[in-house]
């Protein structure tokens, strides 16, 4: 029994899939009981396409409910793909049409969707008007804000490595240290968007740091309570994380040479 466990595992190889999602309806990626998610959806369509042979797939990270991702990339362990494009056909008819499958091709089996990414981008986009298109994939804000402001403050970002005071409380990681590459509002069509790339983010990072962005914009924190904040390491002394349906994880990159 172990020597025919052996040889199958072993004929198993690695496949990635790139996939956009919609996360209004869905309490995040990462699989929970008796609630739906994006990672439990594209599970059962793999186990089906597996002759129901449980397949569990692994994602780049975690989004929260009811945040999307314009890129998102997982891996998962299949005893061989014979033709990939048909594979990605046959995927995408199963899932929900606010999950699609991009890509999937064959990496080295030590290939690892979450731990081998090099950055990852996020989006947040707020628009200033009402629009009941944009409904699930904005949040509206009507109150004047200083983007100038706001971007001078950003920086500071760029500073610091330990952003504690960003993370939920009750987190199971080992450290609260990101590098952050990128923090920058722009100006859209219909409002602002904030850009934030890292090499790591930890649970609820970007929308407490939109909230607290938010109140700089307003006049209620200036660029040294920033400091003061960050400092502290106190979830308390930030802004309020801002709802999750204005959030993307908008690219999520790799060497993929390496891959």
């Amino acid at each position: 029994m172990f020597k025919l466990y052996y040889i199958c595992s072993m004929d198993l190889k690695r496949y990635f899939i790139e996939l956009s999602y919609k996360g209004t309806n869905y309490s995040g990626w990462q699989i929970q009981p008796n609630v739906i998610t994006v990672q439990g959806q594209i599970n059962d369509v793999l186990t089906k396409l597996n002759h129901n042979t449980s397949i569990n797939v692994v994602g780049c990270g975690r989004t929260d409910a009811g945040v999307h991702a314009s890129q998102f990339f997982a891996h998962f362990d299949f005893n061989g793909i014979d033709d990939l494009k048909t594979f990605k056909f046959k995927m995408n008819n199963m899932l929900p049409k606010n999950i699609a499958i991009h890509k999937v091709f064959e990496v080295k089996k030590e290939s690892h969707a979450r731990f081998d990414a090099t950055e990852r981008i996020y989006h947040y986009q707020i628009i200033t008007s009402k629009n009941p298109f944009l409904v699930d994939t904005t949040m509206l804000l009507t109150q004047p804000i200083d983007i100038n402001k706001m971007n001078q403050v950003a920086k500071v970002l760029l500073n610091y490595t330990d952003f504690e005071c960003f993370s939920k409380v009750k987190t199971d990681v080992s450290n609260f240290n990101c590098t952050i590459t990128k923090a920058e509002w722009i100006k859209t069509e219909n409002g602002y968007t904030f850009i934030i790339s890292a090499n790591r983010f930890l649970r609820n990072m970007v929308r407490a740091i939109v909230g607290t962005l938010l109140e700089v914009g307003t006049g209620e924190i200036s660029i040294d309570d920033l400091h003061q904040i960050i400092k502290s390491k106190n979830r308390s002394r930030a802004g309020k994380s801002v709802l999750p349906n204005g959030l993307f994880l908008a690219e999520v990159k790799y060497d993929f040479d390496k891959l």
